[in-house]
């Protein structure tokens, strides 16, 4: 079987079927420049991908938060974990000039103007976690957004939250 045959029944790209004959994930050779593959061992392979590990429970501790960068606090009775960086959480992504105007900005991997850029980020003042109620909160600043609302932002951060502990 060839590669684009083998890319098309694993359900990957014939750069990953390349991959793994190189690698010797799967039993290929090469033959005039081009690799043959056996069928039993792609099949081999794609079983083994289908053993997927069980997904990861995702708890929002003050150690998990800690852990992606959350700052703790504690007084009065209070105790919250604050995420200073939720635009990073949120897929904000700003570069700025000396001055700390903002040069560039994209939201979600798509380019957006600098002054929806600071909109975005005035859409939400805070963001934290309280270790008594085990939920994320945010106090919502003035600024709305053409790019997206604030319920959409603060959606996009728990998000985001969720998989950077996930990824721990």
């Amino acid at each position: 079987m060839n590669t684009t045959a083998a890319a098309a029944e694993a359900n990957v790209t014939v750069a990953t079927i390349r991959t793994w004959c190189r690698y010797g994930a799967i039993n290929a050779v090469k033959q005039a420049g081009r690799w043959v593959i056996d069928s039993a061992s792609l099949a081999a392979r794609i079983a083994i991908g289908a053993l997927k590990r069980p997904a990861r429970t995702v708890e929002f501790t003050v150690d998990t938060m800690t852990a992606i960068g959350g700052n703790r606090w504690q007084k009065n009775g209070h105790d919250r974990v604050y995420i200073n960086n939720w635009a990073h959480f949120a897929g904000i992504e700003t570069s700025h000039y000396n001055t700390g105007n903002i040069a560039s900005a994209s939201y979600q991997g798509a380019g957006i103007s600098n002054s929806q850029a600071s909109k975005l980020l005035g859409c939400i003042d805070k963001v934290w976690f309280d270790a008594a109620t085990g939920k994320i909160h945010a106090r919502f600043g003035w600024s709305e957004s053409r790019v997206a609302d604030r319920d959409e932002v603060f959606a996009a951060v728990v998000s985001g939250i969720r998989g950077a502990i996930a990824a721990l």
